[in-house]
């Protein structure tokens, strides 16, 4: 197996997920910090042997697909079709490896052992499947148990299937439209071709029912321990107001001094994040001496923080923020403060605090020549040591 093999992944992610219940396609859904579709690619960004990655989406999903990709650098989506095959046929019309992997979105955990079998299998063959044996019994269903079926010929089939590019366009291009196929393989043994089967993998199962969802994030979070960040920033009044806090406009006659906006209450949340996650301050993302920040919204900082903790996996649990000023009164705003920061990091409010306080007419903030905030972040990520 080479390095340079002409690659291609397939992964089909235009379905519905209405079995998943009502709300976001199951392949956007949020699990272990990062979306379904979003563990998929990543398992096979990290594989050697993959040259591209072409995903296909079902129509009016563009937005969706850019939230759960993030800042990941693939080619732009293809929209699919009414049906997986429609799909499937689009996304073959768009690549270029010579060799191909098809993949269900809805199994986001691939293993490097499978994509290896896979590709050593095309070596040989010009179709191969993953497969797992069939350990509990089968039998016939109806208004009573019928009998039971021989399991030893039976296997369960998953995805990715591998396929010779040229092989597999041809075989569904031969295939009838009056049917609805179940899998590629089935297109593929339907046009003459001999598929090869590889062991499949127990955790390539395909989320389809909503315990299935909370399956694997059991998973994902078993291996976690929790972390605490904090974070402190203060900013002197200067200017014209309003004050920026939380990415709320609290109406006040002066406005806060800084390189970027100036939210203090972003800065320190943004700090606490960071921390929690061992990834340097505010100032080592966005030194207060690069011109591209000048007056720059405060929330790109916050989402930054949170991304590169969502991109190792990780979960924000809480965030604690504490406002120190005389001026102006917090109270008014807090509910409107709370909800912008859950809005930008796509958090409930069960998660967020928000309080303030003051200094008893003592210090900088007492003379209220500025205002300070302190913040605390719990997060969970994996224990890398």
């Amino acid at each position: 197996m080479t390095a340079n093999s002409g690659t291609t992944v397939l992964i089909v992610a235009a379905g519905k997920g209405s079995r998943a219940g009502e709300g976001t396609p199951k392949q956007y859904r949020i699990i272990g910090g990062r979306s379904v579709l979003a563990h998929a690619i990543d398992a096979f960004l990290a594989h050697p042997a993959i040259d591209e990655i072409q995903v296909v989406i079902g129509e009016g999903q563009g937005w969706l697909y850019h939230y759960a990709i993030g800042e990941r650098s693939l080619p732009p989506p293809v929209i699919g079709g009414a049906t997986r095959r429609a799909s499937v046929l689009a996304g073959l019309e768009a690549i270029h490896g010579t060799k191909v992997l098809i993949h269900d979105a809805a199994r986001p955990f691939v293993t490097v052992g499978v994509i290896d079998r896979l590709i050593d299998a095309l070596n040989m063959h010009q179709g191969a499947v993953p497969v797992l044996p069939l350990v509990d019994t089968i039998a016939l269903g109806g208004a009573q148990l019928g009998d039971t079926v021989d399991r030893s010929s039976l296997v369960r089939v998953q995805t990715p299937q591998a396929f010779v590019t040229a092989a597999i366009r041809d075989a569904h291009a031969r295939w009838s439209d009056a049917v609805e196929a179940t899998d590629d393989a089935q297109v593929f043994r339907a046009g003459g071709g001999n598929v090869a089967m590889v062991d499949g993998d127990p955790a390539l199962e395909k989320l389809t029912y909503e315990t299935d969802f909370a399956i694997a994030a059991r998973r994902l979070h078993a291996g976690m321990i929790s972390r605490t960040g904090m974070g402190f920033d203060v900013h002197a009044f200067g200017g014209e107001g309003p004050v920026w806090l939380g990415g709320v406009a609290v109406p006040h006659h002066r406005g806060l001094a800084g390189h970027s906006d100036a939210d203090v209450a972003l800065h320190a949340l943004t700090d606490a994040l960071l921390g929690a996650a061992a990834l340097g301050d505010i100032g080592d993302h966005f030194p207060p001496s690069d011109p591209r920040w000048k007056g720059a919204p405060s929330r790109l900082f916050m989402e930054h923080a949170a991304a590169l903790i969502a991109a190792q996996g990780g979960i924000i649990d809480h965030l604690d923020l504490t406002l120190i000023c005389e001026t102006p009164r917090i109270g008014p705003y807090r509910d409107s403060i709370r909800a912008n920061i859950g809005a930008i990091l796509r958090l409930p409010l069960a998660r967020i605090s928000v309080k303030a306080t003051t200094t008893e007419r003592l210090g900088f903030t007492g003379r209220a020549e500025g205002i300070a905030a302190q913040a605390v972040a719990t997060i969970r990520m994996k224990d890398f040591e």
